[in-house]
């Protein structure tokens, strides 16, 4: 690792601490309905969207129908998604005129960017047409990030409230997260990638001759905007197929970073405007602690392999004093890719500035645990943070167990009903991520889907269905996910890892707004402090290790040992 190279990681980690008390005390506000500067300018904004929509702002909703409202307006989303990419060859602003994809795509397109996954079984610029970029892909990249965020809200007056009936209004939740938060967060965001060269215009593709000779197709677009949200949201969605390593979408180094810094800004913020809203910021510093601990090893561990040698090339002669750089961009350099993988595999993002696949076996299975952790390490917008609070919850029912008392968080007892929602939302993440992996493997129209064989073949199966269960969407290449089959059971998957999460944690919420506050004693768990962040940390690394390091063992960790003795996969 160069000196520059850690300078890099330094001033993402400043930008990062200092963007949490500022967005995160803005957001809390925000949820609060306390005022912000930006009322004047969008209130009577938002009264017209509640009037055109038939919505009650004072109007609360019990767990369940905050739920049916969330499973209703996600499915109208898919649908029209579904259909926009199916019927695009007959809808204007299609300048490179593709057709429109089949059905089996189109689920997974629908299903995919409805989530916030953004997993891209296609080429983007050379699949879709720039209406479906636009109306289809970028429109469900702001509301299916501020899905996340209601429901962490929601989530979050469940631990507040005291005997209520009531979590908010899923509408009402949606539309500050899009109106306060998202527009204009990706506005500024849009502005600054333009001014760094990121195109946005509706221009005709541009033919030209490259240097060797060749004529080569550009294509344009509103990039900047897709851009934007893709980070701000933490979806991750690329204009291009080769995503944030095209030079159109992220073209100078401080593109890169302010880039990188704004896949974790929104969800690791988050955890201020959870401490802000249950009255205590210590709890928010903890949460946040807790991931940061995480994020740092796994970027120090990526780093390091990822600066090492080949040993394979080693031996042969081919010198790498600037590290393992197949895959990356030259511009970039190892510090920049592995830090960028990092956080879109912690985020749940799945942008790429480097070809995952290309990187050691080590620092390919850093990105793997990552997902297979949950989206705790940052995780999603909003879905980090209530993934972590599930874990949370976890941790002080064990220690309630060691002291022989039923154990509390927030004041709030947690008994058997939550635990058992709990345990039922943990299990998705191993059920999705290692037994429909399991089922690629055995039948034939799945295991076609792996490029290489050996342990990296199964890293590739592994890390496919980790990204979908975990709703992150990035992929190693060497997978083919175009088949009809990978692009139905993917598809489904991802909606597995979304929905049988959210649900249980809306029952969660609404079962704890319904309790009483119990008074601290002596005997309550501290859960502010250095004890109970170490805690959390090791109950998340213990349940992800006993869950997938037998996997693990089998694909990268034994693609490493055979690097070590010439053999490559």
């Amino acid at each position: 690792m160069t000196i520059q190279g850690l300078a890099q990681i330094a001033v993402f980690l400043a930008l990062l601490v200092v963007a949490v008390p500022l967005l995160g005390g803005y957001m809390a506000r925000v949820f609060a309905g306390e005022p912000v500067p930006l009322d004047p300018l969008l209130k009577p904004v938002a009264r017209l969207v509640y009037r055109l929509g038939g919505i009650n702002p004072a109007r609360e909703q019990h767990w369940t129908a905050y739920a049916t409202a969330m499973l209703t307006f996600n499915l109208l989303g898919g649908l029209a998604l579904f259909g926009l990419v199916q019927m695009q060859h007959l809808l204007p602003l299609n300048p490179t005129g593709v057709s429109g994809v089949s059905p089996a795509l189109a689920f997974n397109i629908a299903a995919s960017f409805v989530t916030n996954t953004d997993w891209q079984a296609y080429g983007g610029e050379q699949t879709l047409s720039t209406l479906s970029q636009m109306l289809g892909l970028t429109v469900q990249n702001f509301l299916s990030a501020a899905t996340g965020i209601a429901v962490l809200v929601a989530l979050t007056r469940g631990l507040t409230r005291k005997t209520c009936k009531t979590i908010g209004n899923f509408y009402v939740d949606v539309v500050r997260a899009t109106l306060y938060v998202l527009l204009p967060l990706s506005l500024l965001m849009a502005v600054f990638l333009v001014s760094q060269g990121v195109p946005q215009s509706f221009d005709p593709p541009v033919t030209t001759t490259t240097l060797e000779g060749p004529a080569q197709t550009l294509i344009t677009g509103p990039v900047a905007s897709q851009a934007a949200i893709k980070q701000l949201g933490s979806n991750g969605g690329g204009y291009y197929t080769a995503n944030a390593a095209h030079p159109y979408e992220n073209p100078t180094p401080l593109a890169n970073l302010i880039q990188s810094w704004a896949i974790l800004a929104l969800a690791a913020a988050l955890t201020f405007t959870f401490g802000r809203m249950v009255g205590d910021t210590r709890q928010g510093w903890a949460l946040f602690s807790v991931m940061l601990l995480l994020f740092v090893a796994g970027l120090g561990a990526a780093s390091y392999f990822e600066s090492r040698p080949n040993p394979a090339l080693a031996a042969a002669g081919i010198d790498q004093s600037s590290g393992n750089m197949e895959g990356k961009e030259v511009r970039f350099g190892v510090a920049a890719s592995a830090l960028w993988a990092t956080a879109t595999t912690a985020a749940s993002n799945g942008s790429v500035n480097a070809g995952h696949d290309s990187f050691t076996p080590l620092g390919g299975l850093v990105l793997l645990v990552n997902m297979q952790l949950g989206e705790v390490v940052f995780g999603g917008v909003g879905a980090g943070l209530y993934g972590m609070l599930v874990f949370v919850i976890l941790a002080v029912f064990i220690a309630g167990l060691m002291v022989g008392r039923t154990p509390e968080y927030l004041g709030k007892k947690i008994e058997a009903r939550e635990i058992k929602l709990t345990v039922l939302t943990l299990l998705v993440v191993p059920v999705g991520a290692l037994g429909c992996a399991a089922l690629s493997l055995l039948l034939p129209a799945g295991a076609v889907s792996i490029a290489q064989p050996g342990p990296h073949g199964l890293s590739q199966l592994l890390y496919a269905y980790a990204s979908a269960i975990g709703n992150n969407g990035s992929a190693f290449a060497g997978f083919d996910a175009s088949t009809p089959y990978q692009e139905v059971m993917l598809g489904l998957v991802i909606l597995i890892g979304r929905y049988l999460t959210i649900v249980p944690l809306l029952a969660i919420a609404g079962s704890l707004a319904a309790k009483k506050t119990v008074p601290s004693s002596a005997a309550t768990l501290p859960t502010h402090g250095p004890l109970f962040v170490f805690m959390v940390t090791g109950i998340i690394l213990v349940v992800g290790g006993l869950t997938f390091i037998p996997a693990l063992a089998l694909g990268p960790v034994v693609e490493h040992l055979a690097l070590l003795h010439g053999k490559l996969f």
